[in-house]
Formats: structure tokens, C-alpha cells, sequence
């Protein structure tokens, strides 16, 4: 009798411990891609506060262009608000669709303003663009590594929230799916074409 009660506690014990370490995995794996997306939202944040100077710059060579400025700072709008929900609920599937097609739309209308530019040789040559444009660029590869980031620890939180015993504690306790930061531009997952 003793030893049954023995080896009931026993087994409890080990139930509870494993439970709390499940739990704990879940919550560092959660905490860790919450981190990530914190990572994109800096530089988001960045990409954001570089476009208006951008503008700005371009507004005294492109006055007749006034309908790609106008896109430009819309398209800027959209995402700010985009990114302050998806700030709110990292890993919400609605939250980072919303980002995601926020951020796809201002990168088209930067594409055309900077396409645009080249038109403009004194544009082109204008020193403050060119930095402008740099930092964009560079900005623009940080958001892609952030971004990275971010979708392979919310892959790690998902697929230790899916698997045995994860799926039984993630389910008792609330842990829900995390969503990923996809491109739904087709010319940004090709590969680069390099021709010589």
C-alpha cells in the first residue's frame, strides 16, 4: 500500500514537472518570437521615418509627379497604422496579413518613385536622394533579415506547440498559433537574374 502510494506520487511528480516544462518551453518560445517581430517593428519603424525625407526631397524636382508623391505618402500611412496593430498582437494571423499587404503596397509605390527618379538626372544626382535611397536600401535588406528572424522563431514556438505533449499543454492553457511574415510578391521570392 505504501509503496503504490510511493510510486502514485512519484508518478505525479514527474506528470507536473514535465507539464511545467512544456509550459515553460512554450511560453520562452512565445516570448522569443514576440522578441523577433519586435526586431521588424524597429526597423519598420526606421524604413517609415526615412520615406517623409524622401519626399521631401523629391517634391522640388518631381512637381508634376504629384499623384506618386501622394501614393507615397498614403502607401506610408497604411503601413504605420498596419504595423501599430501588428505591434498590439505579434503572431495575430489577421494583424500580420494586414502588415504584410500594407508593406507590399509601399514598396510598390517606392518602386515607382524611385523608378520615377531616374528620369529626374538632377534627381538622381542630388545628394540627400542618394543617401535617402541608401539608407532605404540598406534598411530595406535589415527588414528582410529581421524578418527572417522572426518567421523561424515563430516556426519553433508553432511546431513545439504542435507536437506531443506541447499540443495537449498548449491547448489546456490557451497557447495559440503564431502567423507567419510572408512576401506576397511573386518578383521578391524569384531569384535574382544575373546576366553578363
Amino acid at each position: 500500500m505504501i509503496v503504490a502510494i510511493v510510486i502514485l506520487v512519484v508518478v505525479l511528480l514527474a506528470l507536473a514537472i514535465g507539464t511545467i516544462g512544456v509550459y515553460n518551453g512554450l511560453v520562452k518560445r512565445r516570448n522569443a518570437y514576440q522578441n523577433a517581430f519586435a526586431q521588424i517593428d524597429v526597423q519598420l519603424t526606421r524604413r517609415h521615418d526615412l520615406i517623409p525625407n524622401l519626399v521631401e526631397t523629391a517634391k522640388g524636382y518631381l512637381r508634376h509627379e504629384r499623384q506618386t508623391l501622394e501614393a507615397v505618402i498614403a502607401a506610408r500611412g497604411g503601413a504605420v497604422n498596419a504595423q501599430q496593430v501588428a505591434r498590439g498582437n505579434p503572431g495575430d494571423p489577421a494583424a500580420m496579413n494586414q502588415l504584410a499587404g500594407a508593406e507590399q503596397v509601399l514598396t510598390q509605390t517606392l518602386g515607382r518613385l524611385l523608378a520615377l527618379s531616374e528620369s529626374y538626372p538632377d534627381l538622381k544626382a542630388n545628394q540627400n536622394m542618394m543617401q535617402l535611397s541608401e539608407e532605404l536600401t540598406s534598411t530595406e535588406n535589415r527588414v528582410a533579415f529581421a524578418r527572417q528572424g522572426y518567421n523561424d522563431s515563430v516556426m519553433a514556438y508553432n511546431t513545439k506547440r504542435e507536437v506531443f505533449p506541447g499540443n495537449v499543454i498548449a491547448g489546456a492553457f490557451g497557447f495559440t498559433p503564431a502567423a507567419l511574415l510572408e512576401i506576397d510578391s511573386p518578383e521578391q521570392r524569384e531569384v535574382p537574374r544575373i546576366s553578363f
